[in-house]
């Protein structure tokens, strides 16, 4: 086996390990110990590859950006329905933003809560700037593919995205049910990427 391909395989099995953890414990019970036991790596082995538990569970994080971004790329590609089909792997995702017991979730909040030490707010910094970029990533992939107007701004749309995504990740932790639910974000995801720039300015008198 490669290199490459050795790194990749204990990555994986250090997320899979971290999550399922999270999902029994949740994050703040879920100790260092706790995960070297179960992914069977050493400190050392886990630290080749994060400097903390809490950029770890950061990883775990990204992980549902990035596969989510892999399904998009697939999608634009390979399906006929030039807008629906990439847009649904994104869609398929979001009811995961509604759900209290989501990994994502759990750490997101895990996070929002230590905000004021430094290293929690370099994470969590960390995240959203891969969120902003992983989230205009799919626009722009997709305006090239024709699957999305040029006129829509990139910048500010991935950004609306982000700050809807997160502020439902924060609501998730309250616990009952809303008016505005993942259904209603994936129909305004679709509305504002396919009109296109007449829905990102007001009309004129």
């Amino acid at each position: 086996m490669k290199q490459a391909e050795r790194r990749e395989r204990t990555k994986r099995l250090l997320l899979e390990a971290t999550a399922s953890l999270i999902r029994e414990k949740g994050c703040a019970k879920t100790s260092l110990q706790d995960i070297m036991e179960r992914s069977g790596l050493s400190k050392g082995g886990i630290f080749h590859y994060v400097k903390n538990k809490d950029e770890l569970f950061c990883m775990v994080l990204q992980e549902w950006l990035e596969e989510t971004g892999r399904r998009f790329c697939r999608a634009t590609m390979e399906k006929e329905d030039k807008f629906g089909g990439p847009l649904g792997e994104i869609v398929a995702r979001l009811h995961e933003l509604d759900d209290p017991n989501d990994v994502g979730n759990q750490v997101f909040l895990y996070l929002l809560g230590k905000n004021g030490q430094d290293e929690a707010r370099d994470v969590l910094r960390q995240f959203y700037a891969q969120s902003f970029h992983t989230s205009r990533q799919w626009i722009v992939l997709g305006q090239e593919a024709g699957v999305i107007p040029k006129s829509v701004d990139a910048d500010k749309m991935a950004d609306l995205f982000v700050l809807i995504g997160l502020g439902m990740r924060v609501r998730s932790g309250i616990g009952q049910p809303f008016a505005f639910e993942s259904a209603d974000f994936a129909a305004l995801m679709a509305e504002l990427l396919q009109r296109g720039e007449s829905a990102q300015r007001p009309k004129k008198g």
